[in-house]
């Protein structure tokens, strides 16, 4: 596993134009965005509120989650959530569960409207836009907690691979008594790849969906039950992924 160093919010362009990915820390990240660390973990108390993953395809009964869309102004700075939607993706980039209308529960108010949860959304969506290149984000955002009641969890279960998007946000909040979850980032047209196990709440890891793909190992549990919990947040400027548009 190799060490890894963070990134300052200014650097991040700089540092997802030489790598395809970036690394933040929990106190970066929340200096930056303006919010502390006590307002951060009382948007993880709603991650205990995740309902079962029904669309999983290999039976597995490990993932839980919540799923909401917005679309970000960057000019303006204007986030606007949207009416509830399915998420969808072409089988191109997810070959286990593309291609079909996947609807899960929206996530809940209270979090969907915490000054702290808007901030992370609209200050990652705009140091993203590079200075007004992309006028506008579709953004969706995903609560996951991937369990291991059933002996093992799977935070990727389709494998390494990439979104069909711009930029994948995936922030850790969580690692409650396993092992495994390693995170992999490899080039997409290349030899080169790292490897390393996000381990600090808060902990936000950048991806340049376009260069990288990426994938997590499996986790197993340390005692009787474990989990991890995540929040993806992925970036598109061309609209929200659906069967007329992809």
């Amino acid at each position: 596993m190799q060490i890894v160093n963070a990134t300052a919010p200014a650097d991040l362009p700089a540092r997802l134009d030489a790598q395809g990915w970036a690394l933040m820390t929990p106190i970066q990240l929340a200096h930056w965005i303006g919010t502390t660390m006590p307002e951060l973990d009382d948007l993880h108390a709603s991650w205990a509120d995740l309902p079962p993953d029904t669309h999983l395809k290999d039976g597995g009964r490990y993932r839980f989650r919540r799923h909401g869309c917005y679309v970000l102004d960057n000019a303006s700075g204007e986030l606007t959530q949207t009416p509830h939607r399915a998420h969808w993706q072409p089988v191109e980039y997810n070959a286990l569960h593309g291609g079909i209308e996947r609807w899960f529960e929206p996530i809940a108010p209270a979090v969907a409207q915490a000054p702290a949860w808007r901030s992370l959304l609209a200050h990652l969506g705009q140091v993203l836009a590079r200075d007004g290149a992309v006028p506008t984000w579709y953004i969706e955002a995903h609560q996951f907690r991937v369990d291991t009641q059933g002996g093992i969890g799977r935070p990727t279960p389709e494998g390494a691979h990439r979104d069909g998007v711009d930029y994948v946000a995936v922030i850790l909040l969580e690692r409650h008594d396993i092992k495994g979850g390693e995170t992999r980032v490899f080039e997409a047209q290349g030899p080169h790849g790292v490897r390393f196990t996000l381990s600090d709440p808060w902990s936000l890891l950048l991806l340049d969906d376009t260069r990288v793909i990426h994938e997590s190992t499996p986790i197993q549990p340390l005692g009787e039950h474990g989990w991890r919990d995540t929040l993806v947040l992925t970036f598109r400027r061309k609209g929200f992924q659906g069967p007329a548009q992809n």
